[in-house]
C-alpha cells in the first residue's frame, strides 16, 4: 500500500509539472508587452553599422529602430549584446525578447518566428586595394576569412558555392569584423566575406583607399527581427510599430542616418 501511494504522488507530481510546463510554454509562444515593461533586445556589439559601441554607448541602425519601437510602445529599451554562438540558447531561456542585429532569416524560417524582412542584404568579398584577386576565380589558393556564424559564413556553406570554398587554401572563421579586417590590412589573409552593410562601413572607418569591395556580389539574402517561435503576438506588436515608422519616413531616416537607404525595404 505504502508503493502504491508512494507511485501515485511521483504520478501527480508529474502530471503537475507536466501541465505547468506546458502552460508556461504556451505563455511564453503568446506573450505581449505592456506599457512600461522591459523589451530586451539581444544584439552583437562588433557588428556595424547594425550593432556597435561607440563613446561608451551601444548604437547602430537595428538598435536605434528598436528604440524607436520601444519609445511608441512606452517599453523600457534593454540592450543586451551576445556571444553571437549563443543567440538561441539566450531567446528560448527568454533572457532576450528577440535577436534584432543583421540576423539573415533565409533557411531560418523554421526555427524562429521572424518579422517582415527590412534588410536586403548582399554578402560580397573584401580585398586590400592592391590586391590582384578581381573576380571570385581569383580566390582560388587564396585564405579568406568570415566571421563565426554570421551571414557570411552561411553563404559560404551554401551548396552552390560549395566548389568555391573548395578552391580556397583555406577559410578561416574569426571572433568578429574588426578581427577580420584588421588581419586582412596586415596582410596575413587574402580575403573577407561579410555583409555589404558591413563592408561599406569597415572600407569609412579603415579608408576607402585601402580596400576594394569585389562585385557582383555572390550571395543575396535579407534581414528580418527574430523572436522565439510561437511568440507571433510580440512580433505582431513591433512589426505594426514597425510599419508605422515606414509610413511616416521615421523608418528611412533612420536608415539614412548609417547610410543604408539603398538596402533597407522601406514599404
Amino acid at each position: 500500500m505504502k508503493l502504491k501511494k508512494t507511485l501515485l504522488a511521483i504520478t501527480s507530481l508529474a502530471l503537475v509539472c507536466g501541465l505547468a510546463a506546458c502552460s508556461g510554454n504556451g505563455k511564453a509562444s503568446s506573450q505581449t508587452k505592456a506599457k512600461g515593461d522591459e523589451f530586451t533586445v539581444g544584439f552583437d556589439a562588433n557588428f556595424p553599422p547594425y550593432g556597435y559601441k561607440e563613446g561608451g554607448e551601444y548604437v547602430g541602425f537595428d538598435l536605434d529602430l528598436a528604440a524607436e519601437v520601444a519609445k511608441r510602445n512606452g517599453w523600457k529599451l534593454q540592450k543586451r549584446p551576445i556571444d553571437w554562438d549563443s543567440k538561441d540558447m539566450e531567446l528560448k531561456s527568454g533572457t532576450i525578447d528577440c535577436i534584432w542585429n543583421g540576423f539573415t532569416m533565409n533557411g531560418r524560417e523554421d526555427n524562429y518566428t521572424f518579422s517582415k524582412p527590412y534588410v536586403d542584404n548582399s554578402i560580397v568579398f573584401v580585398t586590400k586595394t592592391d590586391s590582384a584577386i578581381k573576380t571570385t576565380a581569383d580566390l582560388k589558393g587564396k585564405t579568406v576569412l568570415v566571421q563565426a556564424d554570421s551571414s557570411g559564413l552561411t553563404a559560404l556553406q551554401d551548396e552552390k558555392n560549395k566548389d568555391l570554398v573548395a578552391s580556397f587554401k583555406e577559410m578561416t572563421q574569426v571572433p568578429d569584423y574588426n578581427n577580420a579586417f584588421m588581419t586582412l590590412q596586415a596582410g596575413a589573409a587574402d580575403a573577407v566575406a561579410v555583409d555589404i552593410g558591413v563592408a561599406q562601413y569597415q572600407l569609412e572607418q579603415r579608408g576607402k583607399d585601402k580596400f576594394q569591395i569585389m562585385n557582383p556580389p555572390f550571395h543575396t539574402e535579407q534581414y528580418a527581427i527574430g523572436f522565439k517561435q510561437g511568440n507571433q503576438a510580440l512580433r505582431d506588436q513591433v512589426q505594426t510599430t514597425l510599419d508605422e515608422m515606414k509610413k511616416d519616413g521615421t523608418f528611412l531616416n533612420i536608415a539614412k542616418k548609417y547610410q543604408l537607404e539603398k538596402s533597407v525595404i522601406a514599404d
